[in-house]
């Protein structure tokens, strides 16, 4: 038996869709209104979708990504950009590329949930509703900006303390070691802004 699914009052969201086709952006934003969600804007290239992030500073973007549409760039751009007004903004990536290698691209950029299309409405309010309910910690390193990818099972480089020996214990004690700085304020505000804004119903 199926739990039912959660049931959140959205109205207070403001949401912007970066969309290269005009049918699409309309599907989407028909979707979001039915969602209840009725502070929607839209932009038709990645940079005037960065102009109007930073007009709007939305608590969610919508990205497409294509071949003719650097929506990667873009998510990076909101990531790392030091004129970014919100680069904790939980973003999802609404692409035609199902491929693994593709996913963790994005994952890899800093988005927070990826939706194939075509997109029906049950799966994009379900990574609405991911945001919401699984905010992840901001992470900041020389080499990554954006939600801590830890629950996609990436290999720790680390010892195990659980199974080393007291000698590989010994020497981890003495390694170096670089951990990804997490701003706690920002953590809240990757999925808890719009977490503030969704009341459960």
């Amino acid at each position: 038996m199926t739990s039912p699914m959660k049931s959140y009052d959205l109205s207070r969201l403001t949401v912007l869709i970066v969309e290269k086709e005009c049918p699409m952006r309309a599907l989407l934003r028909q979707v979001l209104r039915e969602f209840g969600i009725h502070r929607i804007h839209e932009a038709d290239t990645p940079e005037s979708g960065f102009q109007e992030f930073n007009r709007r500073t939305p608590d969610l973007v919508l990205v497409d990504w294509c071949p003719e549409f650097d929506g990667i760039g873009l998510v990076r751009r909101i990531r790392t950009d030091g004129n970014s007004v919100f680069p904790q903004a939980p973003i999802v990536m609404i692409t035609a590329f199902g491929e693994t290698k593709r996913i963790f691209q994005a994952i890899d950029a800093g988005m927070n949930e990826y939706l194939v299309k075509p997109v029906s409405p049950s799966l994009l309010y379900v990574r609405i509703v991911s945001v919401i309910d699984n905010p992840r910690p901001f992470v900041r390193t020389e080499s990554y900006t954006g939600p801590c990818r830890r629950r996609h099972n990436l290999p720790f480089a680390g010892v195990d303390r659980r199974r080393a020996g007291p000698t590989k214990q010994a020497a981890a004690a003495t390694a170096p070691v670089v951990a990804p700085v997490v701003a706690p304020a920002a953590a809240e505000a990757a999925g808890g802004e719009a977490a503030q804004r969704a009341k459960a119903a």
